[in-house]
């Protein structure tokens, strides 16, 4: 019901900032709680942060507090991540994600609580 495609990756220097988007489709968007994932290479894929339906509520993984903003945009169908101070760790595949409509959580730091996911866009830091 919902289709997620990210945007925004790309190769940039320790220290500098990345804005990645994620535009959705769909009649229920805007509805469900979102979130952005991350996955490494060889790695599990980690929790970065998520976000309420009406943005009131933030939540964030510890290696990112204070250096990512998570923000979202219902009526354009948009949610963003502005990353200040890149770090060579945080070099992976970043996906955006969405719960259904009717989830009951407020945010969500858990994969199996959301069921639509974008194919991802890759965020490399070079040192």
């Amino acid at each position: 019901q919902v289709q997620l495609v990210e945007s925004g990756g790309g190769l940039v220097q320790a220290g500098d900032s990345l804005r990645l988007s994620c535009v959705g489709s769909g009649p229920t968007f805007g509805h469900g709680v979102m979130a952005w994932f991350r996955q490494a290479p060889g790695k599990e894929r980690e929790f970065v942060a998520t976000i309420s339906r009406s943005s009131t509520n933030l939540d964030y993984a510890d290696s990112v507090k204070g250096r990512f903003t998570i923000s979202r945009e219902n009526t354009e169908r948009t949610l963003n991540l502005q990353m200040y101070s890149l770090k060579p760790e945080d070099t992976a595949i970043y996906y955006c994600a969405a719960t259904r409509s009717s989830f009951i959580g407020t945010t969500s730091r858990l994969p199996s609580d959301y069921l639509y996911w974008g194919q991802g866009t890759q965020v490399t830091v070079s040192s």
